[in-house]
């Protein structure tokens, strides 16, 4: 308190005697610069540690390959963002990375993009020493499920699933009131289920996984496939250069309009996706499933066939003792999770030196 960093909030909830005194840590105590990946672009922004938003989210196309490409450019916009912020640098304690793929978060490594195979240092090694603060990496969906445990609907709950549909598909798993990763830190991969004996080559190599039935890329391929074999749609009016670089936002902006062919593409999603997601619930069997990332914005358009989907594949006495919302953390859940990884990370260090 006499260094300004802590303040009293408040008085707590009494279970007899007085209420005790709630102290935490004043806004723009601490910075983190935290980093949301997808798989064509990044966004970035600085937090305090009570989650306001310092600067500006910035926003850079950036295809994430599977080595190191183009990683000393990504670098470039990030000191960049943190020259100009205006900041007291001393107070950045570190920068959260989320990104999609399989993450080991233990290790601070990716299995999927931006490997380091051919170096001694892992991931958060290499971006910890080009940008001289602590790194600290998480999966995206594990980033948005720490997200809604900490700030969202899943705070105070102790069996979520927090399932996030975007180019892929993936999940949080929150058990005990904890989140969940499992010995490497993989734990959640949804989309790699395989559901069709088979089916369509995925990227991850199986045939048939959920994420070639029910994802965004899912959904825009079978959106190209339709309009070149002469749906009517107003996906019709596209170039065949815009077709190539359609996105699924597009498509769920067409089918809030009233496109009868872009809607019957989100409901086909909803179902396959209810079908996956009616395994988890039989194997999980949470309170609240949080539906979240870009394809949870078509609301009721695919909420609906999820739950229908959900109705006819669950045993009765799981589905009604589960719950189903969208997340109202909206597109900044990713950034809000990797804000938390990182003074979570930073608290606990501290800690451990305190004993």
């Amino acid at each position: 308190m006499a260094e300004g960093l802590v303040e009293k909030q408040g008085l707590g909830k009494s279970v007899g005697g007085r209420k005790p005194d709630l102290y935490g840590l004043r806004n723009n105590s601490l910075f983190v610069l935290s980093i949301d990946m997808n798989r064509f672009s990044t966004r970035m922004a600085i937090m305090d540690n009570n989650n306001n938003q310092i600067t500006p989210i910035r926003s850079y196309s950036y295809t994430l390959p599977e080595d190191l490409t183009g990683l000393d450019t990504f670098c470039g916009w990030v000191q960049d963002l943190i020259e100009t912020s205006g900041i007291d640098k001393q107070k950045l304690v570190g920068i959260g990375l989320s990104m999609p793929g399989l993450v080991a978060s233990k290790e601070g490594d990716s299995r999927t993009y931006l490997r380091t195979d051919v170096l001694d240092e892992s991931l958060q090694e290499v971006l910890s020493r080009k940008l001289g603060k602590p790194v600290f990496i998480q999966n995206d969906v594990k980033s948005a499920a720490l997200a809604e445990l900490r700030f969202g609907q899943a705070k105070g709950r102790q069996d979520v699933l927090v399932i996030s549909i975007d180019w892929g598909v993936g999940t949080g798993v929150i058990m005990d009131g904890n989140l969940r990763g499992g010995a490497a830190g993989f734990a959640g991969e949804f989309g790699h289920i395989p559901l069709v004996e088979n089916g369509i080559l995925c990227h991850c190599g199986k045939r048939g996984c959920l994420e070639t039935l029910a994802s965004g890329i899912a959904m825009v391929r079978a959106a190209r496939e339709g309009i070149k074999s002469g749906q009517k749609s107003l996906l019709s009016k596209l170039s065949a250069e815009e077709l190539e670089q359609l996105e699924p936002k597009q498509i769920i902006q067409a089918a809030q309009q009233g496109d009868q062919f872009a809607i019957n593409l989100l409901s086909e999603t909803g179902v396959n996706l209810g079908k996956g997601i009616a395994i988890l619930i039989q194997l999980f069997n949470p309170e609240l499933v949080i539906l979240g990332g870009n394809m949870a914005e078509a609301g009721q358009l695919i909420t609906t066939p999820i739950q229908q989907s959900i109705n006819t594949y669950c045993m009765a006495q799981l589905r009604e003792s589960t719950n189903i919302a969208l997340s109202a953390l909206g597109p900044q859940a990713n950034m809000m999770g990797a804000t938390a990884t990182v003074l979570e990370n930073i608290l606990e260090k501290q800690l451990e030196q305190a004993r």
